[in-house]
C-alpha cells in the first residue's frame, strides 16, 4: 500500500535520491526545500519550520507514514547549526502527530561521518539544550574566530546525540516511531562537488574520511540504508547511527569503540 512520506531536502542530493526511490516503488512523496518541492520553505528559521510542518501536514490530511530528514548546509557559518540541528529536530517534533496517527509511522535524518570529528562542544551542548539563541551566538563567536568549519560537525554530533535520547522517549518508542539516522561519508553530491574537483580538495578528503570500501559514495547508497530505517520491516531498530560510509569510521575509530 503506498505511504505518505515527507522527505526534507527533496530538491538535490540524498534528498532527491530518496524522493526518486520512493515514487519509484509508489509512495507520495511530500518534498520540502527552498525550490522545486511540493513545500517551498526555509528550515533555517523556526516560522519557516513551523510553516513547513504544518503546510505537509496539510497535503498529508494529517497522517504522515514518514519523514526522512535529509535538508542540510556545509557553509561554515550559523547556517550549519540552524538548518542541520534546529531545522530537523523542531521540523520533526512539529510533524510527530501526524506520525501518531499512521499505522506503522518511521522517521529517519542525516548525521554524519564528521559527528566523530573535531568539533564545537559549547555549540552542540548549546543543540542539547534546545537553546537556539545561545546556539546561534557561540556558532557566530566561532566564525569570527575562524573555526566556522567546527560548526558542520558539532550540528551533526548534537544530532546524533538528539536521536539516541529522542528515540526511546515516550513519545517516540512509547508511541510505535523508530527514530534513527545514517551517517554518510563523502557523497557525491551538489555540496561536495566544489571540494571533489580539485587534487588537492580530493587529499584533504581521503586524509579525514578514508573510505576502503568502493570510495566516494553516490547518494542512492545513502538513499536506500534511509529507505529501510524508514519502511514498515524496521520493527524493532530504533536510536541508531548507521554509518554508510565506505569503512571510515571504522578505520578512524578503530575497534575500541566498542
Amino acid at each position: 500500500m503506498a505511504r505518505q512520506v515527507v522527505v526534507t531536502g527533496a530538491a538535490s542530493g540524498i534528498g532527491a535520491a530518496v524522493s526518486a526511490l520512493l515514487r519509484g516503488r509508489g509512495d507520495e512523496v511530500i518534498g520540502v526545500d527552498l525550490r522545486d518541492a511540493e513545500v517551498v520553505a526555509d528550515l533555517s528559521t523556526r516560522q519557516g519550520r513551523r510553516d513547513a510542518a504544518g503546510a505537509a501536514l496539510r497535503r498529508a490530511g494529517g497522517v504522515v507514514d514518514a519523514v526522512v530528514a535529509c535538508a542540510g548546509t556545509a557553509e561554515p557559518t550559523e547556517a550549519a547549526v540552524a538548518v542541520n540541528y534546529f531545522g530537523v529536530v523542531e521540523f520533526l517534533g512539529a510533524l510527530r502527530p501526524g506520525l501518531v496517527r499512521a499505522e506503522e509511522p518511521r522517521a529517519a535524518v542525516i548525521s554524519s561521518i564528521s559527528s566523530i570529528q573535531t568539533s564545537d562542544a559549547d555549540v552542540a551542548a548549546a543543540c542539547a539544550e534546545r537553546d537556539e539563541e545561545r546556539a546561534l551566538s557561540l556558532a557566530g563567536k566561532a566564525v569570527a574566530e575562524g573555526r566556522g568549519y567546527q560548526l558542520y560537525a558539532a550540528s551533526k554530533l548534537a544530532l546524533a546525540r538528539w536521536v539516541r535520547r529522542t528515540s526511546v522517549e515516550p513519545g517516540w518508542a512509547g508511541a510505535g516511531i523508530p527514530l534513527n539516522a545514517v551517517a554518510p561519508g563523502v557523497v557525491v553530491t551538489p555540496m561536495t562537488a566544489a571540494l571533489l574537483s580539485t587534487d588537492d580538495g580530493r587529499a584533504l578528503v581521503d586524509e579525514s574520511v578514508p573510505m576502503p570500501l568502493g570510495g566516494y559514495a553516490p547518494p542512492e547508497a545513502i538513499a536506500h540504508a534511509l529507505l529501510w530505517l524508514v519502511a514498515p520491516e524496521n520493527t524493532h531498530m530504533t536510536g541508531q547511527v548507521v554509518f554508510v560510509d565506505g569503512g571510515a569510521d571504522a578505520t578512524l575509530r578503530g575497534e575500541d569503540t566498542f
